[in-house]
């Protein structure tokens, strides 16, 4: 009688569990109260938009919705020139998860090969026919490249589940529930809350009456997003579309504009016009679990100018410009207390992790550790120091960050460049490296990158993961810069590896 108690019990809970699969919702499979799968959570695409055809995906065997997005084109002349209007597609799915999570993709066509990046995470892929399975331990954001193709790649967005999910009926939540929405600009202010549910898609679109506003003494159009006041905040797990902003009416993002405990968490932003997520004179900011993916010029990551107590944190970006960078701007107040961690990157065309390049006043106690950059095709530098103004840079250190695509690989350069805005130069010192490993790119003489100077003239990149510390002049100098097990190839380098001029002093290498 037991047993056939038992039986019963057991495919009460299959039962249970096959129509939580239909459903499409949480998964949790639990056996004679053991859990036998990890919980995940897939949020169905809105209808109206037209998914990606080249990847299937599922996860715990629940359907994740595949969507694509433009990136820049793969050749470098045309990347480098996003005037032409050439572009590729990537395809990006997403979803939730705690514990393990069992992951499985059919391709087009058979699978010859399996590339999982970061390499880092040490994934290993098994694959046959036309399909790939792996698993993931814990959330975080993969690239998957099959049959050696690398740009228009696969990205697995693995999430957290969600904590502290605002009430959409708070007068205090702004609430964008799923299904597709179209925003033309929306400013959150003091307490409040904009929430973009798993399954919404915000289109982002031109106001029919634009508006300005003044972010450093110069009148910008309206960003579609605005957070202003005390605690603030946008999150969710819904997808931020600006590809309806055409080049002309371009507009940043998110911005947080002299606001102060500041959270920006969950949300994916596909195809911004200029600067993603600009944080300008605010103060305690949360930047968390942000994806983004942009292929127009100026499509910056997240840019702290002239801000303190700045946390940025398990981001993944390819983007077409810098994806975190620190600025500081005459009369903003002084820069300090920044630290990114835990970010996956892909360098479409400057720096992953750089200061720079306008640089007004002090800039100190900035800290880029723990990140990976999975490919770095770009023109500019890694990791880079980049000072064209007059202020002090000090205390920085870049600390175990994986690059396995480098050209120029690290720079300090203090100098004239066409973004300087003032006569007087500036001063770096105490700078780290500490556990930086990277692995050299071939020469590719069709990539062409700029040299520093007023007159930005163009040359053809021939560097193998290069490292240069340049300074001014005898007043303007880089000093006391380490390079702590530093290595490029499997080797470590040595002083014969560092390019330097007279103007650097106190350079010392472990």
């Amino acid at each position: 009688m037991v047993g056939i108690l038992s039986l019963i019990a057991v495919e009460q809970k299959m039962a249970v569990c096959y129509k939580m699969l239909k459903r499409n919702i949480w998964l949790p499979i639990i056996l004679f109260g053991s859990v036998l799968a990890a919980q995940v959570k897939v949020y169905p695409a809105p209808n109206e938009i037209q998914l990606a055809k080249t990847y299937k995906v599922a996860v715990n065997g629940l359907d994740v919705p595949v969507y694509s997005t433009k990136i820049p084109p793969s050749k470098p002349i045309p990347r480098l020139n996003p005037l032409q209007g050439e572009f590729g597609k990537a395809s990006i799915a997403s979803f939730d998860m705690q514990g393990n999570a069992s992951i499985s993709i059919a391709y087009h066509e058979k699978v010859e090969s399996v590339k999982i990046l970061p390499t880092s995470y040490k994934i290993k892929p098994n694959f046959k026919g036309n399909i790939v399975d792996f698993q993931l331990d814990e959330p975080g954001h993969v690239t998957i490249e099959i049959n050696g193709e690398w740009h228009e790649s696969l990205h697995i967005l693995a999430n957290p589940f969600e904590e502290n999910i605002p009430d959409p009926n708070d007068p205090n939540v702004i609430y964008f529930g799923p299904g597709i929405h179209n925003v033309s600009q929306i400013t959150v202010t003091e307490g409040q809350t904009l929430y973009v549910a798993g399954g919404a898609y915000i289109n982002c679109v031109v106001p029919e009456i634009e508006e300005e506003i003044e972010i450093r003494g110069q009148l910008r159009k309206k960003p579609t997003f605005i957070l202003e006041g005390k605690n603030v905040s946008i999150k969710g797990r819904g997808i931020i579309d600006q590809s309806g902003i055409p080049k002309k009416e371009r507009r940043y993002t998110i911005l947080a504009h002299k606001a102060e405990k500041v959270k920006i968490e969950g949300v994916t932003i596909f195809d911004p016009s200029h600067w993603t997520i600009p944080i300008q004179s605010s103060d305690d900011v949360h930047v968390d679990n942000i994806k983004i993916i942009g292929w127009r010029g100026n499509a910056d990551g997240v840019d702290i100018t002239s801000s303190r107590d700045v946390l940025v944190e398990n981001c993944f970006m390819r983007t077409f410009d810098d994806a975190v960078v620190i600025k500081s701007f005459g009369g903003y107040g002084e820069v300090n207390n920044i630290h990114t961690r835990k970010c996956v990157v892909w360098n479409e065309l400057a720096h992953s992790f750089s200061i720079g390049a306008e640089v007004h006043e002090n800039i100190s106690n900035v800290l880029f550790e723990n990140c990976d950059v999975i490919h770095d095709v770009g023109r500019e530098t890694a990791l880079r120091v980049y000072h064209c103004d007059d202020a002090v840079i000090s205390d920085i250190t870049f600390d175990n960050i994986r690059i396995e695509e480098a050209r120029r690989l690290i720079s300090c350069w203090i100098g004239k460049t066409r973004w300087t805005e003032t006569e007087e130069r500036g001063h770096i010192k105490n700078v780290t490296f500490k556990n930086i490993t990277a692995t050299s790119a071939p020469i590719d003489t069709t990539l062409t990158g700029f040299q520093d100077g007023p007159d930005w003239k163009p040359y053809i990149i021939k560097d193998h993961a290069s490292i240069e510390l340049i300074g001014f002049d005898n007043k303007h100098i880089i000093e006391q810069v380490i390079f702590d097990n530093v290595i490029i190839d499997g080797k470590k380098v040595a002083t014969d590896n560092v390019i330097m001029n007279d103007f650097v002093k106190d350079v010392n290498i472990e």
